[in-house]
């Protein structure tokens, strides 16, 4: 069972990986007015991004009710120290402001309601983008640059 418990901080930075490119590949077909290319990419992006957070949770809940391991320290010094906490304080709560806005965004669109569902889009996505990004920077710097020894 630890050893699944070490794959989830690979899988999960995949899935924040995917979700990115995705949201990129989502973004140049809307550019292009390629609607239904477009659509498939978001939808994706969407699925993708849930899935990671289903897995984040879970890999933290095994983490801390069967484990009884807490969470993984950063071991950086100096300036990498600053950088990384600054990361992840944005990444966190921007995940945490983002997530109903993007479930809006999503449904606005499913709705045919295209006006409403570009307007919030516009802030949506780069915030989105942002938080998949960082997920994968917080990654390298703590399974990476800075491993736990």
């Amino acid at each position: 069972m630890e050893q699944l418990l070490g794959i989830f901080p690979h899988w999960n930075s995949f899935l924040n990986a995917t979700s990115a490119v995705f949201l990129v590949i989502g973004f140049y077909f809307i550019r292009q007015k390629a609607i239904p290319k477009h659509k498939a990419c978001m939808l994706t992006a969407f699925l993708v991004s849930s899935l990671f957070l289903a897995s984040y949770l879970s890999h933290h809940a095994l983490r801390t009710y069967y484990f009884g391991i807490g969470p993984t320290r950063f071991t950086g010094e100096g300036l990498a120290r600053p950088i990384y906490f600054t990361i992840l304080t944005s990444h966190t709560i921007l995940a945490a402001i983002g997530a109903p806005f993007i479930i809006a965004a999503l449904y606005l669109a499913l709705k045919g309601r295209f006006d409403k569902h570009k307007k919030l889009a516009r802030f949506v996505f780069p915030v989105w983008l942002y938080v998949s990004v960082t997920g994968v920077i917080v990654y390298i710097m703590l399974y990476h640059l800075y491993p736990a020894r």
